[in-house]
């Protein structure tokens, strides 16, 4: 969990924008493995209308999700100089040519794979590692791979100074998974193939779900459900995601 857990909010939210109401009001959270950020914290209404207006009001139910994205810090996970935009609902520029992703798209692949708590969950492309602390905050056990050396060690920094002991990263090709943690309930890809990796499919579980950007030019968010014979697809929208990179180039 979060070392420094920002100010929690009253349940009290509607889905659709139209419905003119006034913004939830944040409340001190619940005791737990966290803390608590500073009452004064400077993002915290910026973060709430974040949610509100461009996750809850675009059909995103699950309140606990909801609540996860409410309190973790996006502005820690993008650099100082953009923190300014960091509740922007767009992806950002996190350095060595790479974006960390879009909150919509984080909240959408999240709740598509139907996060329980005690979840083992991998994550191709750690990144920034916001998803990873979103999955650990909702009570996941988060294995993330990253394949980048130096985004690695900076993310890996940033985790520590958040607390987030239940999120387990290695400097790795996504490709491969991780079989150290295998079977997966769920996982996680935030970079694009043409297919999902046969590794992969092999470390999810029976009724796990994989959620992937699929395509090249022409890309489509999937979730993947593994059946005892197959996986039963179904296609959510189109989306433009960077290209998983290592084996998966030499595959295709």
């Amino acid at each position: 969990m979060l070392a420094h857990r920002v100010i929690w909010l009253a349940v009290a939210f509607c889905l659709a924008a139209a419905c003119n109401s006034e913004p939830t009001q944040p409340t001190k959270p619940a005791a737990g493995a966290g803390g608590a950020l500073p009452d004064d914290d400077p993002y915290a209404a910026a973060r709430i209308k974040m949610v509100d207006d461009t996750i809850a009001a675009r059909g995103i139910a699950d309140r606990r999700l909801l609540e996860v994205m409410r309190f973790v810090p996006r502005h820690e996970f993008v650099p100082p100089e953009i923190r300014s935009r960091a509740y922007d609902d767009a992806p950002l520029p996190i350095g060595f040519g790479l974006t960390i992703s879009q909150p919509y798209i984080v909240a959408t692949m999240t709740d598509a794979a139907r996060i329980h708590r005690g979840d083992h969950v991998l994550e191709i492309g750690t990144g920034s590692g916001y998803q990873a602390a979103v999955l650990a905050e909702l009570g996941a056990k988060v294995t993330t791979l990253e394949i980048n050396h130096g985004l690695a060690e900076r993310t890996r920094q940033v985790l520590a100074k958040l607390g987030l002991r239940d999120v387990d990263l290695h400097e790795a090709d996504g490709y491969f998974g991780w079989k150290g943690g295998a079977p997966y309930d769920a996982i996680l890809v935030t970079c694009a193939a043409r297919n999902v990796p046969q590794p992969l499919i092999e470390q999810l579980k029976i009724g796990g779900r994989l959620v992937m950007p699929i395509g090249e030019d022409d890309q489509e968010l999937d979730v993947f459900t593994r059946t005892p014979d197959d996986l039963d697809v179904r296609s959510l929208f189109p989306v433009r995601f960077g290209p998983m990179i290592g084996e998966a180039q030499k595959t295709e």
